[in-house]
């Protein structure tokens, strides 16, 4: 999530030319920037609570002079309606096309997760510790996916993808990669330390999963699905009207760009 005091630098730091800037809101799916500060409060929840630091200053970006879209939180005409208002060119929209007819998501978990919608709000949890890169992930609370702990401890705690590694020196100068979801003796001989590794989870194996292509483990694991969303994943409700039970890309655009 990029915030106002850091507009001006990512303007003069970048190589090219920038075009234009995405503002995307904490409430937005995926990964998010922590809030600003270094000890900022949770909630009861155990999330982390974004507060007036955090708060975009639009005019400012605008100042830039280029094209500004709003994202996180914006997929509702309303929403659409009201950062057009303020000047914003447009909104970035990611959670309703995720769960539309064109998207890879595994059919059963779409349906599962329009069962819901038709009866109750889908809980998205923000985890400031599952993501291995440290920054705070959102997660869709789903029976039977990774986001339920006594799912993921049956997981065996295996890093084969390592997508998230990062790199790191060894005593003789070499340059080897870790990740803090892998096994936690192989993370500390590699130099890491046991409190990186604890509440870390493997997300390259769940978004996999997510996509219909989970892995099976030697020891006969089927890996599980650990999904992201944003908060206004709700809104899909007004699409799912008149018996409808999915809905196309073509649907999310007209209903982004209606009155």
């Amino acid at each position: 999530a990029m915030i106002a005091s850091h507009v001006h630098s990512a303007n003069n730091k970048a190589s090219g030319t920038v075009n234009g800037l995405i503002a995307e809101m904490p409430i937005a799916g995926g990964h998010n920037a922590p809030p600003r500060g270094r000890n900022y409060p949770f909630n009861e929840k155990g999330e982390p609570v974004y507060g007036p630091k955090d708060e975009m200053n639009l005019d400012q970006m605008l100042s830039l002079g280029v094209p500004v879209w709003l994202a996180g939180g914006y997929g509702s005409p309303e929403k659409r309606k009201e950062a057009q208002a303020a000047g914003a060119a447009g909104i970035q929209v990611g959670s309703l096309y995720f769960i539309s007819d064109e998207s890879r998501l595994d059919n059963t978990i779409k349906q599962a997760l329009f069962n819901q919608l038709l009866q109750e709000d889908i809980q998205v949890y923000t985890d400031p510790i599952a993501s291995p890169t440290g920054f705070p992930f959102k997660v869709i609370q789903m029976q039977g996916t990774n986001s339920e702990k006594s799912v993921y401890d049956k997981r065996p705690r295996i890093c084969d993808l390592g997508y998230l590694r990062v790199p790191f020196e060894r005593k003789d100068g070499s340059i080897g990669y870790r990740c803090p979801s892998e096994p936690v003796e192989a993370f500390v001989k590699k130099g890491g330390t046991i409190e990186e590794t604890i509440g870390k989870k493997d997300l390259c194996h769940g978004l996999f999963a997510n996509i219909s292509l989970a892995q099976i483990q030697r020891n006969g694991y089927v890996e599980k699905p650990l999904l992201t969303g944003g908060d206004d994943i709700n809104s899909a409700r007004a699409l799912l009207i008149d018996g409808k039970t999915s809905f196309s890309a073509a649907d999310v655009t007209k209903y982004l760009l209606s009155e």
